[in-house]
């Protein structure tokens, strides 16, 4: 199974240090993961990661980066 089909909806991902950094909204194409807007600091807006950085997934979303990483190279979306 791929790992795009792995991943649903409010799956939590996890960085690899442990943090949680979001809940998945649903995949954009097949290549971005959507986060929730609850999932953004500021609580408005969605954000974006690639599913590039996946590292595996069991009944959360494993990436391959930290929560740093995450954070300070995700997409930001609009509302």
């Amino acid at each position: 199974m791929a790992v795009t089909e792995q991943i649903k909806e409010h799956m939590d991902v996890i960085s690899s240090d442990k943090k949680t950094v979001g809940k998945v909204d649903h995949m954009e194409g097949t290549d971005k993961i959507k986060l929730t807007k609850q999932s953004s600091p500021d609580g408005q807006h969605h954000h974006f990661i690639p599913v590039s950085w996946v590292d595996h997934v069991d009944q959360h979303v494993h990436l391959n980066k930290s929560g740093a990483d995450v954070t300070s190279h995700w997409q930001h979306g609009r509302q």
